[in-house]
This record gives structure tokens, C-alpha cells and sequence, in this order.
């Protein structure tokens, strides 16, 4: 049996003051938001009377259990009712666990020690076009006790409203939209091969797909400056993907980039890129008839390319949104492949789960020294 939901009301804003006004954000709401995107675009949309969490005094890169408990142990004296969260991938999967009765301890939360209930409304409003977070179930930290990124995937972290305000994307740097929106692509990318797939999340998948590359082509052919007029495109291309994969699933891509990031920082989207292509060039050799095949043929459509090298041209095209790097690159050592590769085959099975097809040891091994 397979099944598609879309939980989340999906609203869509113009402006940043229409999402104060619809929503009258004050007492009783804990609201997560830097003080840059605050005094920006939200300074006269949310009153005083809210607590605000300015999420960036607490980590400067990814979310780990330790940014998480810092901000319970401030904020736990403080009733809400009502959880806002506005910002990137980051601080939406932080927000996502304060709206459940029990946050604390962390690693036992994540371990599924701990009752999971939720008792407060969940608001959701991405600044970025990547992580599809505000429409998923799931949380994912860094959790410092086994240095390795990890996630929590349960229906109650699902938000009551996803809202899209695309004017929170005028001010996104190149670097962050290319990061942000590749990942976004490789969510569209991975949900269509899984076994979990649907007719359903396919056309997601598929329209994610076409509209990011649709764009990235604008981009290459103009430059960076032409992602201006597609930023609206590329947060609904990012939702569309967060369905995809919230319904289906990520795979190895995701969970060979997750030790990448958690030890040497690499944005998640970027950790993503280095791994991608060389997964499904595996993927393609070991089985390419099946739903791979029909995944190559609707992207060499819009590549205008030949089925063959349609993961050659994808690297081509998005090497003028952010450039390849080897691992070694990123000062990875050759005694890390071999953590890497334990970590993902001992704590990645939730992922590893939704392969196109299985990846063993050996397998994922050979895939991270063909990247070093």
C-alpha cells in the first residue's frame, strides 16, 4: 500500500505585513526569527508582546541537540500556544520540536524515548527555496553524542500552516540559493526514484524538477543577477519537492552528505551535490530499467540532452549554480571514508531505506573514494 497526504494548509502572501495582520502574532506565540529577518521585512508584524527567539545567538551552522536544549532552558518558564518559526531549513526543524509537549532530553526524543505529543499550533514561513521543511514531518539535527546528523520523522511535526511569502527571498545571497535550491532539486530527484513513490509524489517530483532547471538554465544563460524575477517559482519548486519527499522519502544522497556536513560544515545542499551524481551513475549501473529509466528520460527532455549523459549535462548545468567539489576538497581524509561509510550504513537506515535500489557496504564505500 502506498499513500499521499499534504497535511499543512498552504497559504501564500505578497507581503510580510499581510502574515502579522492574518495572523495577529503577539501573546501566547513563540516566534523564531533572526534580527536581521525581523527588523527586514517583520519589525511591524509581530507585537511586542510575542517571545522572540533570535535563533543565530544560539548557532552560527547546523542544528545540533545542544541549540536545542540551550533554548528550552531560556524559553521553558514561558506558556505559548502557538509556535511561529521564520527562517531557513535550520531554525523550521528546531521550531518544529518545541511545538510537542516534551522537547528534553533531546537524544531521547529522537531516540522515540520519550512520549511524542504535540499540544501547540505550528506556523511555518521559509526564507530560503531548499529544504521543503514546512511541509514535512521531519526534524533533522546534529547529535553530538554520535557526531553524525539524524532524524526524527513523525506525523505530529508536521506544521498547521505552511506559508510562502516569496518577498523574503529578495535578499538571498547567490550562495545561499544555490545551496538551498539544489537541495531542493536532489528532494525532487531522490522522492521520484523511491521505492515509496507515488503517481502522486511523482508529479510533484516532476514539476520541482522542471522548474528548477528551468531556472538554473535562465541563470546560466544570464547570470546570477536573472534568479531575481524566480525566486517566487523556485519557493513553490521547493514546496512542491518538500511534498515529494515528505510522502516518499530521501535516499543514499541524503544519507552519504549527512556525515559531510556534520563533520566539516559543508552547507546541506552543497554536501548534497558532491554526493549526487556519482549515487545515481551507481544506481543506473545496477539496475537501468526501472523507474530510473523513466527519470532520465523526462530529465534529458529538458536538458536537451541524450538519456546517456543526462547526469553529465545536470553536473554541467549546475556547476554554473555552485561548483563541484571533490571530498578531498573539503579536507576530508581517506580514514574518514571509512567512518563515513559505518555511519551511514549503521545510522542512516531510514534513509538507506528509500534507495532506488539497496546500497551495500562495499557499494556506498566505492562511491565515496570515486568522489575523493
Amino acid at each position: 500500500m502506498k499513500q499521499f497526504q499534504i497535511t499543512p494548509h498552504i497559504l501564500e502572501f505578497d507581503h510580510c505585513t499581510e502574515v502579522g495582520e492574518h495572523f495577529g502574532i503577539g501573546a501566547g506565540d513563540l516566534v523564531f526569527i533572526s534580527d536581521r529577518t525581523y527588523a527586514q521585512h517583520f519589525s511591524g508584524a509581530i507585537s511586542d508582546a510575542a517571545y522572540r527567539v533570535n535563533y543565530r545567538s544560539y548557532v552560527t551552522g547546523e542544528p545540533t541537540d545542544v541549540m536545542v536544549e540551550a533554548i528550552y532552558a531560556d524559553i521553558k518558564d514561558y506558556q505559548y500556544k502557538r509556535v511561529f518559526a521564520i527562517g531557513g531549513g535550520t531554525i523550521l526543524d528546531v521550531a518544529k520540536l518545541f511545538a510537542l509537549k516534551n522537547t528534553v532530553p533531546v537524544v531521547e526524543l529522537f531516540n522515540k524515548e520519550l512520549g511524542i505529543s504535540k499540544d501547540k499550533e505550528l506556523i511555518l514561513i521559509p526564507t530560503t527555496c531548499g529544504t521543503g521543511s514546512e511541509v514535512t514531518n521531519i526534524s533533522i539535527l546534529e547529535l553530538t553524542a554520535i557526531n553524525s546528523k539524524f532524524g526524527l520523522a513523525v506525523d505530529e511535526l508536521y506544521a498547521d500552516y505552511a506559508v510562502l511569502v516569496p518577498e523574503l527571498l529578495s535578499d538571498l545571497p547567490m550562495n545561499v540559493f544555490a545551496t538551498s535550491s539544489i537541495d531542493a532539486f536532489i528532494h525532487a530527484i531522490e522522492s521520484y526514484t523511491s521505492p515509496k513513490a507515488s503517481a502522486f509524489s511523482q508529479l510533484y517530483s516532476q514539476k520541482a524538477m522542471e522548474m528548477i532547471i528551468n531556472g538554473y538554465q535562465t541563470i546560466a544563460e544570464k547570470g546570477p543577477k536573472a534568479r531575481t524575477p524566480l525566486l517566487g517559482d523556485m519557493m513553490i519548486a521547493s514546496t512542491f519537492a518538500g511534498i515529494a519527499f515528505g510522502n516518499a522519502g530521501c535516499a543514499a544522497v541524503h544519507a552519504m552528505s549527512y556525515p559531510l556536513g556534520a563533520v566539516y560544515h559543508v552547507p546541506h545542499g552543497e554536501a548534497n551535490y558532491a554526493i549526487f551524481t556519482a549515487v545515481y551513475k551507481t544506481y543506473q549501473a545496477l539496475a537501468p530499467d526501472g523507474s530510473i529509466a523513466e527519470l532520465n528520460a523526462f530529465l534529458a527532455g529538458l536538458l536537451g540532452c541524450d538519456t546517456a549523459a543526462v547526469y553529465d549535462a545536470l553536473e554541467t548545468l549546475l556547476d554554473h549554480i555552485l561548483p563541484k567539489k571533490s571530498l578531498r576538497d573539503y579536507g576530508v581524509t581517506r580514514t574518514d571514508l571509512e567512518h563515513f561509510t559505518e555511519a551511514v550504513m549503521t545510522k542512516q537506515t531510514r534513509l538507506m531505506a528509500n534507495n532506488y535500489v539497496p546500497l551495500n557496504e562495499d557499494q556506498v564505500r566505492a562511491i565515496y573514494q570515486q568522489l575523493y
